[in-house]
């Protein structure tokens, strides 16, 4: 929402479009930063009916809105079979001691492409 006005709308498509990250949240965003013509939903609202998991977390803050609210807390997600506190739990451990093997690969050539960046004159920075 937007000035008082709904600029984008989403539901989970998770199932329908065969898509993992269409999370409802994901789906809204994508949504109004279309209708706004711009990655970023400076001065909107994002109103969701849970508390975001963590995907969907870094995609509301990488949409920098001024604010978000939601319905539903992580535990009431987890008492009907949405629990996303693996993830949570995930995310603070060492790679090797993750769930799914986590290697880090060709960091040297990463720096360079990250290099490339810094050294851009042209680029938009975000």
């Amino acid at each position: 929402m937007k000035n008082g006005e709904i600029i984008g709308r989403g539901n989970n498509k998770v199932a329908l479009t065969l898509d993992p990250t269409a999370h409802a949240e994901v789906v809204a965003i994508r949504d109004a930063c279309k209708t706004l013509g711009h990655f970023q939903l400076d001065d909107c609202v994002l109103y969701t009916s849970c508390e975001p998991c963590p995907m969907c977390l870094g995609a509301i803050y990488w949409a920098r809105p001024k604010a978000f609210y939601f319905a539903c807390t992580q535990a009431d997600a987890a008492a009907i079979g949405f629990d996303d506190q693996f993830i949570y739990d995930e995310i603070g451990l060492p790679f090797d001691k993750r769930r799914i093997p986590t290697l880090p690969l060709l960091r040297e050539e990463g720096l360079k492409a990250f290099e490339e960046w810094e050294n851009l004159m042209d680029k938009f920075v975000y």
